[in-house]
């Protein structure tokens, strides 16, 4: 994963706000500059996994709190590098904040998104950004666009929720619209047939064992089916089909694996313990010791962590998080607290708050406070939920409860902790 933007150091502001941390949101408005350095952060996306990681609505709560104008993210968007088109993903999170601000009653940013419907080169994401927001009013003559720009396919994807108001206006204009939405509509009734052939069931595993091995069209079945008895077979499977990884065999066995329980920790603690070896299944063995393992294996997760964190590979850091924080192991906080302010990639931030809850509660007081205002909605929920009530926390949660914009979710957590 990862993009081209220099991150900057976690001890600056401009570097907590590239992370999406709630101590920088809670800094910028006594921060000369913060402004520029939020404007930054949504010309140049620095998120090191942008299918994962949330920033819109964090940047566009900096921006109405920083009462900055939207007029530089249109900028961005119609700078000629956008008509250059060779970056599809240039323009993807402007848009979104633009959409997030309409959300937060700043109703002038659904201006720009609607100019670069019409004319932008990328302007199936902003015409989906403004049907997403499921108002009629700001997307009223935008079905003549779409009726004229959009084949079966894009129809298709743009139509995927039947029940927005939006699409049901547009449909009222353009047959071709009403036509795909009726389509659309009737395959979300169509009852999907059960998996797998029939008599998998009373099959022994020596047999389901052979026809996951001929890796032919029973190979799946037969692998899902030894994951449903949680069968030992799985771990032979695994390092046979080893040597072919990446593939669906080998992806599928390690998906049944990972409910197979206790079971499967002798051998997950021999993968785990070879790192670089031919086999490489350390990867899963860890991912396996995470969800079964003992304190026995607490050592082995920590090397793997701290590992993870110095050389910066983000994704490799998940498993070892939520198996520490699983075994309660209060020796791996340094660690976790680490994770926490220097990981660029904020989808790990859930699990480091849930894991300093279990070793630390003390200690994760801290972090919960500075939760409410992360830019992952999973932290706000988990922040919501246990944040110590103090002054500060009890004003943030009357605006999370409040705010249109917010998960529901969220909003309904944050209601029930003010009663």
């Amino acid at each position: 994963m990862s993009n081209e933007v220099m991150r900057e150091s976690s001890t600056t502001l401009h570097g907590q706000l590239q992370r999406g941390l709630g101590r920088a949101a809670r800094r910028a408005a006594a921060s000369r500059g913060a402004g520029e350095y939020v404007y930054d952060c949504v010309r140049r996306d620095p998120r090191w996994d942008a299918q994962c990681e949330e920033r819109g609505l964090y940047y566009a709560r900096l921006i109405v709190d920083l009462e900055l104008p939207a007029g530089p993210l249109a900028d961005h968007l119609f700078d000629p590098a956008d008509a250059a088109g060779s970056d599809a993903d240039r323009g993807w999170l402007t848009l979104c904040v633009l959409g997030d601000l309409v959300r937060l009653s700043r109703r002038e940013s659904a201006a720009i998104l609607r100019r670069y419907a019409e004319d932008g080169t990328h302007w199936s994401d902003a015409l989906e950004i403004l049907a997403d927001l499921g108002d009629p009013s700001l997307t009223a003559g935008l079905d003549g666009l779409v009726a004229a720009r959009c084949d079966e396919d894009d129809l298709f994807w743009l139509l995927r929720d039947p029940d927005n108001p939006v699409f049901a206006s547009w449909a009222a204009r353009q047959p071709r619209i009403a036509a795909a939405l009726s389509r659309n509509r009737d395959r979300t009734l169509v009852p999907r047939p059960a998996p797998g052939p029939a008599g998998l069931s009373l099959l022994p595993e020596d047999v389901l064992h052979a026809m996951a091995s001929g890796r032919g069209d029973d190979a799946m079945p037969a692998i899902f089916e030894l994951g449903r008895r949680r069968s030992p077979a799985l771990l032979d499977l695994a390092e046979e089909f080893a040597p072919l990884r990446p593939s669906r065999w080998g992806g599928a066995v390690a998906r049944a694996l990972r409910g197979c329980g206790p079971r499967t920790v002798p051998r997950a603690r021999i993968w785990a313990a070879s790192p670089g070896s031919a086999h490489g299944l350390d990867a899963l063995g860890l991912d396996i010791l995470a969800r079964h393992g003992t304190r026995q294996d607490i050592p082995l997760l920590m090397t793997a962590l701290d590992t993870a964190l110095t050389g910066r590979a983000w994704g490799s850091a998940a498993s070892p998080i939520e198996g520490l924080g699983r075994l309660r192991a209060g020796e791996s906080v340094p660690l976790l607290k680490s994770a926490w302010t220097e990981s660029e990639y904020s989808y790990l931030r859930p699990r480091v708050l849930t894991a300093l809850a279990r070793t630390a509660p003390h200690t994760a007081e801290a972090f919960t406070t500075e939760g409410l205002w992360d830019a992952e909605e999973a932290v706000r929920e988990i922040a919501a939920q246990t944040a110590p009530r103090t002054p500060d926390t009890t004003t943030r949660l009357r605006r999370l409860h409040h705010d249109a914009a917010e998960d529901p979710g969220i909003r309904a957590t944050a209601a029930a902790r003010l009663l």
